[in-house]
């Protein structure tokens, strides 16, 4: 019931779709004895609708979420193990067109390349059914394991949890899977902003994770000072920081992340 009702609110919680909507209500009530207010609505749709199309606003309230956790140190040693968090694939453009085709996310598979190269000995588990509602095809699990695979990686070395749809059940039905011993060290690769929720919800399954962020869509606080190219640029990220706002708050309330707003903790600090 969680998945269906945060897909559904979701939906309507992100920038975009709200300033649309405001716009249509406003177009309505022109036809109406309400055709002053009407006016003003629209009016304000289309003020709202520039300004975080154009504005760096969507950078303001994405930036504070990559910078939360800094690079991975890896001065303490190789890791024994790597959780890669899906979304860099879509399984049902994949089952349309028989290619995985790579989104913006796709640092998240690509740096696994690396990884595996350097830390020959840690096991890596990819985490990712699908967060779709209404879904024909495979899971991105087993679709990126294809991919994985032509890196060099074998498919031995890999665990694949596909029965997750959120951040939440990630967490969960990785630390099923892994089994993480006392002791041992494992990396979390997401996306920056998406790394203060994921951290959260692995916290709350009971499965530490060291942060390694990837997947940056702001250079740093410079990005704050610079409007958006093109207003679909602009709302994209406004809605990209808005649902992992919302994200971390509605996990909070419900229980699912350890903290409101999880930050980086001393090693050994569990």
């Amino acid at each position: 019931m969680f998945f269906i009702v945060s897909k559904i609110l979701g939906f309507f919680a992100l920038p975009s779709n709200i300033i649309l909507a405001l716009g249509v209500v406003g177009v309505v009530l022109l036809r109406t004895r309400f055709a002053r207010a009407g006016r003003a609505v629209v009016t304000a749709s289309i003020v709202l609708f520039a300004a975080f199309g154009l504005l760096p606003l969507g950078k303001a309230l994405i930036e504070p979420l990559e910078d939360r956790f800094p690079p991975w140190d890896s001065s303490r040693g190789a890791p024994d193990g790597i959780v890669v968090l899906g979304g860099a694939i879509d399984p049902e453009f994949v089952a349309a067109r028989g290619s995985p085709d790579l989104n913006e996310a796709a640092e998240r598979v690509t740096v696994v390349a690396e990884l595996a190269r350097k830390y020959p000995s840690a096991r890596i588990l990819y985490s990712g059914g699908t967060g779709r509602l209404i879904f024909r095809g495979g899971t991105e699990a087993e679709f990126a394991a294809a991919l994985i695979e032509t890196f060099g990686v074998p498919r031995s070395r890999l665990i694949l949890e596909d029965q997750s749809r959120n951040t939440a059940e990630n967490a969960i039905f990785s630390r099923k899977l892994a089994a993480p011993k006392p002791g041992e060290r494992w990396l979390l690769v997401t996306s920056g902003y998406h790394m203060p929720r994921s951290i959260g919800a692995f916290r709350k399954a009971g499965f530490e994770v060291e942060a390694y962020p990837v997947d940056y869509r702001t250079r740093g606080v410079e990005d704050l000072v610079i409007p958006f190219d093109d207003v679909a640029s602009g709302l994209r990220r406004t809605d990209t920081a808005a649902r992992e706002w919302i994200g971390l708050l509605a996990y909070w309330l419900a229980g699912r992340s350890s903290e409101l707003f999880p930050a980086p903790r001393a090693p050994g600090s569990g």
